[in-house]
Order: C-alpha cells, then sequence, then structure tokens
C-alpha cells in the first residue's frame, strides 16, 4: 500500500458539488492500494501514520504526531498512485488492486485509523470521482510505502 500524507490546516472532499468528507488541523491522506497488499500492509501504515512527528512544538520543531495534537484525518482512495509511466505517455494502472480487494483494504485502513484513537476519520467515496481541496501546512508532505517499512 502507498500514502501520501500531507500535514494539512483542512481538507475536504467533494462528490458532484457536495461536500462527502472533511477534515481540520491534521493529516489529508491519500491511500492506493496495490496488487497483493493486504492486511499487514494497512497495519504496518497504521503503525506509522497516526505517531508521525510533523506537526510542531513549543519551539517550532516537527516533534508532535497527529495523536498528540488531537488531529483530524480525511482519507480518499487512490489507486493512480500505483500508475507505471514507463512506457508511452499513457498510465498503466495494471498494479493497482482490483477494486472489491482495494475497497476492503480501504475500509479496513479507515477503520483502523479510528481504533488508534484519531479524533475524527472521514472519507471520499471510494470509486467516485472526486474533487480534493486542501491548504498543505508547511508544505509537509510525505510519501509511505508499506514495502519499504518494518
Amino acid at each position: 500500500m502507498k500514502a501520501v500524507v500531507q500535514r494539512v490546516k483542512y481538507a475536504n472532499v467533494k462528490i458532484d458539488n457536495v461536500l462527502c468528507g472533511e477534515c481540520e488541523q491534521g493529516f489529508m491522506i491519500l491511500l492506493g492500494v496495490g496488487q497483493g497488499d493486504t492486511t499487514d500492509d494497512a497495519d504496518k501504515l497504521l503503525k506509522k501514520i497516526p505517531v508521525l512527528r510533523i506537526f510542531e512544538d513549543e519551539n517550532g520543531k516537527m516533534n508532535k504526531s497527529l495523536l498528540d495534537i488531537n488531529g483530524s484525518a480525511l482519507v480518499v482512495s487512490q489507486f493512480t498512485l500505483y500508475a507505471d509511466c514507463t512506457h508511452g505517455r499513457r498510465p498503466s494502472f495494471t498494479d493497482s488492486a482490483p477494486p472489491d480487494i482495494a475497497n476492503e483494504l480501504y475500509e479496513y485502513f479507515v477503520q483502523g485509523m479510528k481504533n488508534v484513537g484519531v479524533r475524527s476519520v472521514q472519507t471520499g467515496r471510494f470509486g467516485a470521482d472526486m474533487a480534493v481541496e486542501l491548504l498543505n501546512d508547511g508544505p509537509v508532505t510525505i510519501i509511505l510505502d508499506s514495502k519499504e517499512l518494518h
């Protein structure tokens, strides 16, 4: 699984101009599920993301986590994180998981964020055409791949 984690002042997602999910200070997470990913991959991301110390403390140092600041999260499915652009000009998405498996692992991840104590976890709608708006804070953007985590 791959995740793009952005520290945000706010983020929201709309479907057909209707607000679907939003968060205040916290994380905007784009989550991609790849071929062969399992709950073990989601668990690796769940062990890392809520405790990433990328929020500033009183001294301006990145020492606080999402849990430390009681922040919120917006999680949006993003199969395009598995784009293969090595040939031609049109990306191939064959490395992304089939929709049924991807949705199951996406929902597992979202529930896991709630289970570890993230104050508010909201989502887009899996498979929908969504418009995402955010104000990146910093900017701070971290890219994680479960295959690279221990």
